[in-house]
């Protein structure tokens, strides 16, 4: 990729001579070396580290709730003294008070069912209820050595299957855009070189325009003064010389910023001091557009992006569909459970718990809101299917057009190379 973005970024400018030569050789920075920079330490490649960290992060937290949860939970303790309302066995309301303490541990496994959307649950707990308010010291123990819970909505849309085949498209989708940050981190590296390079040499250009611009003044000075031209030619070239001194200045700002861009870009001192060598050599290779069209499908992330959008659309409409139906939960428990004054009394007098039940929600009348859910999910799912035909056609005619741009530009690199050699002909033949 790096010997794609040095020939595209560079064709107009491998004829450059090496400049500032006499430096200390140390201090010579080449466009591979300075994209190594940018790639490993530039502020926006650990920003583009710190956002692929995240995201890994985030994926691991999605895979952690498809494995069992163990939970430890406690209220050690719960104590209340206070005046409370009391229904007493004729009805009537008595307010008395009360002094208690009730401490609770248990102990919890918890797995989602993926494939039902539902959740298993096993839990082991025990119970001590103290009761302060009689005369002497009340003690009740509850045991749960086994307790049994599952939970299973009655819908027909199911999170977890829709999670599972969303997310980890996500993941890999950043994992590409990371490796695209990091490429365009390169892009702009080199753009930045060949910017200075190309400052560099327009300075060296302005200061040669001065030189031979006093040059031709002087002898026009003689010129005028032995007759030869009029005054006007002599202020011309006056003029002319003026305005390549302004040149220079402005020729040298530009140096001096896109130098400052330059360093700034990679965290480095403004004072740093660097001296640039210029590639002199295109690498030959050839780019396939087929070939460029495969590996565009299979390592950019936009080509990812059209599968998961696709189904985020059909999860919305599953949705949509499945809440406008009956919708409800099916619990489940069962177990066993026992009490006594002492704790080893509650764990001996097991008897069997059991609970099932069948919530149901049925909407019947709901003004249409559900009817035009569906529809805004549906509309939407249209929507996506027709902006990604259109997407893909994008995605493949950008390809087709950087591949031919490619290639434009290696035959005007030849071009510009032949141009220049036979201009430093016609500049040693005049001068």
């Amino acid at each position: 990729m790096n010997k794609f973005l040095c020939a595209l970024f560079g064709l107009n400018l491998l004829f450059l001579s090496p400049i500032l030569a006499q430096e200390q050789a140390e201090s010579l920075l080449t466009l591979d070396e300075y994209v190594a920079m940018a790639r490993g330490e530039s502020p926006a490649a650990l920003r583009a580290d710190t956002r692929r960290e995240n995201r890994y992060w985030q994926y691991r937290t999605f895979q952690s709730q498809y494995r069992p949860q163990l939970v430890l939970n406690s209220s050690l303790p719960q104590y209340s003294n206070s005046i409370q309302p009391v229904t007493q066995p004729d009805g009537r309301i008595e307010f008395r008070p009360i002094n208690q303490n009730t401490s609770r541990l248990s102990l919890g496994l918890q797995q989602v069912v993926p494939w039902t959307g539902g959740t298993v649950s096993v839990v082991s707990s025990v119970q001590r209820f103290d009761n302060f308010s009689v005369d002497s010291n009340n003690v009740n123990y509850q045991s749960n050595p086994f307790f049994f819970r599952f939970t299973q909505p009655l819908t027909l849309f199911n999170e977890f299957k829709w999670d599972r085949a969303i997310s980890p498209l996500v993941f890999e989708e950043s994992k590409r855009a990371y490796v695209e940050e990091i490429e365009e981190l390169s892009q702009q590296a080199t753009r930045l070189y060949f910017s200075l390079l190309l400052a560099q040499r327009s300075y060296e250009i302005a200061v040669q325009n001065v030189a031979n611009n006093d040059e031709v003044y002087k002898i026009a000075q003689g010129r005028f003064q032995l007759g030869k031209i009029p005054e006007n030619d002599l202020l011309q070239l006056e003029l002319n010389l003026m305005n390549s001194q302004l040149a220079v200045s402005q020729a040298e700002l530009d140096f001096e910023t896109a130098s400052l861009e330059l360093k700034s870009f990679v965290g480095l001192s403004p004072s740093a001091n660097l001296v640039l060598a210029v590639p002199q050599d295109m690498p030959e290779f050839t780019v396939d557009m087929e070939k460029a069209l495969e590996q565009a499908a299979a390592n950019r992330s936009e080509a990812l992006s059209f599968e998961r959008r696709k189904l985020e659309a059909d999860r919305d409409v599953a949705s949509a569909r499945a809440n406008a139906g009956v919708n409800g939960d099916l619990v489940v428990e069962f177990g066993v459970a026992g009490q006594g004054q002492t704790l080893p009394t509650a764990a001996d007098n097991l008897i069997p718990n059991t609970v099932a039940n069948v919530g149901l929600r049925v909407p019947i009348l709901n003004g249409g809101r559900l009817k035009a859910v569906r529809e805004t999910a549906e509309a939407n799912a249209r929507l996506t299917e027709y902006t990604l035909a259109q997407d893909k056609i994008t995605f493949e005619q950008e390809v087709s057009t950087q591949v031919r741009q490619f290639e434009m530009l290696r035959e005007r690199v030849k071009i510009t190379k032949t141009s220049e050699e036979v201009a430093q002909r016609r500049y040693d033949t005049a001068h």
